[in-house]
């Protein structure tokens, strides 16, 4: 039972690490007062530039750059038309997502010609697990032994980057005149603007810092959690990572919570596959790979309470004279 547990939460830290990175880049985002439905797209374009980058050069980390690289384009790409332009925030969100999951598709077909696939990527070319000093020595000693070399050791690099970025983020946003800057512009960029302060550079670099975690979120996703690109793998992980956003009410920790609850949930539908429970028998496969949609639902219906957003979201600022 013990080691059952140990598995379980082992899984749901690798599953959550994607959601962590893009609930995270969305809370820079809409703090400033950007709706960013776009995570999804984002993601997905990440996964395919960096398994594609990691394919050609072999090299991971110039997968990762590439990632982070389409990934940040993408966001100035939502921010000339929200910002620069003051367009409709969820249109701009949605041409993304559409964007994202033709051109990966198309572009795979042209350049590799596996159905929208990238090739294989070899251990060379992908994040592996890394195993923390006395993981092995300390293995077979019980309860402490599994805990520390199963679930605290042996995950990838961008795991434990993932968990750093909660604390990381927390003192951004609520500990440095930038987070003040970007907080004030979500809730009252008249009086940013009144500062002297530009809304739209503040803006601009919250969508920056959003692309980077995306990217992140997306390399991951193909370079350490699988070992190559396939269409649409992000899966709705962009949308998961919203509501989770939501029910975490735009703080980084519970929304660390937040993920976690949507990865754990992933990561014993996953265990439940093809194990027989008394009275209810074999649960359907498709009735189990659901279970985390489901939730989504009922958290955004408002199970989770009411989660009030910064005053400006999805607003376009307009300078005054």
């Amino acid at each position: 039972m013990y080691e059952n547990l140990i598995l379980i939460l082992d899984a749901t830290l690798r599953v959550s690490t994607p959601l962590i990175l893009a609930a995270l880049a969305g809370l820079f985002s809409e703090r400033s007062g950007i709706v960013n439905i776009a995570l999804e797209g984002k993601m997905l374009s990440a996964a395919f530039a960096a398994a594609a980058a990691a394919s050609v050069t072999g090299s991971v980390w110039l997968g990762l750059l590439a990632g982070i690289g389409i990934s940040v384009s993408l966001s100035l790409l939502h921010g000339f038309a929200t910002i620069t332009h003051r367009g409709d925030q969820i249109v701009s969100g949605v041409a993304i997502n559409m964007l994202a999951v033709g051109l990966t598709v198309t572009l795979g077909r042209f350049w590799f010609g596996l159905g929208g696939q990238t090739p294989a990527l070899s251990d060379s070319e992908r994040f592996t697990s890394i195993t923390l000093p006395g993981a092995d020595a300390i293995a077979d000693v019980p309860v402490i032994g599994l805990l520390y070399s199963e679930l605290i050791s042996g995950h990838n690099i961008l795991v434990y980057l993932a968990l750093a970025m909660v604390p990381t983020v927390w003192w951004i946003v609520f500990r440095t005149r930038f987070g003040l800057r970007l907080r004030a512009a979500g809730e009252n960029p008249h009086a940013v603007d009144t500062a002297g302060i530009s809304v739209a550079w503040i803006r601009y670099r919250a969508l920056i810092c959003a692309g980077i975690l995306c990217g992140i979120a997306g390399a991951y996703l193909s370079t350490a959690h699988s070992a190559g690109f396939v269409a649409n793998m992000s899966a709705g992980k962009g949308f998961i990572a919203l509501a989770a956003l939501i029910f975490g009410k735009w703080r980084p920790v519970p929304v660390l919570f937040g993920c976690l609850l949507f990865g754990f949930l992933d990561a014993v539908a996953i265990r439940l596959q093809g194990i027989e429970l008394p009275v209810v028998g074999v649960i359907p496969v498709q009735a189990i790979e659901v279970l985390p949609y489901i939730l989504t639902v009922l958290l955004l219906a408002g199970f989770i309470g009411r989660a009030v957003g910064p005053k400006s979201i999805g607003v376009p600022y307009v300078k005054t004279r």
